[in-house]
């Protein structure tokens, strides 16, 4: 999504959307994205022969897109002392030696992990893209987006990935903590929150 180059009056303008409707960026009105989120494969714990089938398969599943597909990975770090102090919490509360010398071990572990590295989290999505006549209505659009959503799904399910599309609020999210990520460690929107930014998105359009 791209940025403007001048300031304007609401954050959707700034990141170049016109509207979010039934899940769906609308970015004009002949361009639209659909986000999904996506599992992931770890082809390290794979056999050769496994890898190379997978390669293969992803290579099929590429070519065999009637359209662009964007990629795009999330990266944030994980805040582990409320971790932590979870684990503390319950090495207060157990009784039993077994598991109070477990509970000790895992606190340790993670002292030493907070101390020497960052833990840091990934989530992965694909943007599938649609382009088309400014006079084509939006069911017409919505019924493409789905139709190209389901063969992303199916081909990544041949890959042994799990694929489903982002709601309104979950995509309102993760513009938010892209373009504010350190607020977005600190103060995370609530559910309330993202529904009052999509009434707001709503309304300006209307």
């Amino acid at each position: 999504m791209r940025l403007l180059n001048k300031p304007v009056g609401s954050a959707a303008q700034q990141i170049g959307i016109k509207a979010l409707v039934d899940d769906i960026l609308v970015i004009d009105d002949s361009h639209y994205r659909l986000v999904m989120e996506t599992s992931t494969v770890n082809l390290e714990l794979k056999s050769e022969a496994e890898q190379d089938a997978i390669i293969d398969t992803f290579q099929s599943f590429l070519n065999g897109l009637n359209g662009p597909l964007q990629i795009l990975v999330k990266t944030r770090e994980v805040e582990a002392s409320s971790l932590l102090e979870a684990i503390e919490s319950r090495l207060k509360q157990e009784d039993q030696p077994a598991y109070r010398d477990q509970l000790h071990g895992y606190a340790k572990f993670v002292k030493g992990l907070i101390s020497t590295s960052r833990i840091l989290s990934r989530n992965y999505y694909v943007v599938i893209e649609y382009d088309c006549d400014n006079k084509t209505d939006f069911e017409s659009v919505k019924e493409q987006l789905g139709l190209q959503a389901d063969i992303v799904a199916k081909g990544l399910a041949r890959l042994g990935m799990r694929c489903r599309p982002l709601s309104s609020l979950e995509t309102l999210n993760l513009f938010y903590e892209f373009y504010n990520p350190e607020a977005s460690k600190a103060m995370p929107l609530s559910e309330k929150a993202l529904r009052l930014m999509h009434t707001a998105i709503i309304k300006e359009e209307a």
